[in-house]
């Protein structure tokens, strides 16, 4: 069954199945007042993360959405992609690894922002 094809409720009983029984709560409230959005986002994640044809592992896939959840403080994503983690049997350690990389890369953002307030400094001593 293509993702054309499947219809919201569908799609939230798959999504329940893969994220090990919960989906977040914004995934539910779209079903019910905005239902198209529920297979969009679905389309989209198929576009994002091909299930069969993709260069990643589905735990490479997994991996690198809880970084960037984490770096971006998606609450609902790092509650769905730390279930489906634990529902995949990742290893803790592999995950905190995953933490430290989504840690390091939000600290080098804010290294890299402040190239202004380091210049402003060596040029007025």
């Amino acid at each position: 069954m293509s993702t054309q094809q499947l219809t919201p409720e569908q799609v939230l009983t798959k999504m329940k199945e893969a994220m090990g029984g919960q989906i977040p709560r914004t995934m539910e409230l779209a079903g019910e007042v905005m239902p198209d959005m529920v297979v969009r986002q679905t389309m989209d994640r198929a576009f994002a993360m091909p299930p069969e044809s993709g260069a990643l592992t589905e735990e490479t896939r997994t991996l690198i959405y809880l970084a960037v959840a984490l770096a971006t403080g998606s609450k609902p994503c790092i509650e769905s992609m730390s279930r489906k983690s634990k529902k995949m049997g990742i290893a803790p350690e592999k995950l905190l690894e995953t933490f430290k990389i989504a840690r390091f890369a939000e600290s080098s953002r804010v290294l890299g922002n402040a190239e202004f307030l380091f210049e402003s400094i060596q040029n007025n001593p």
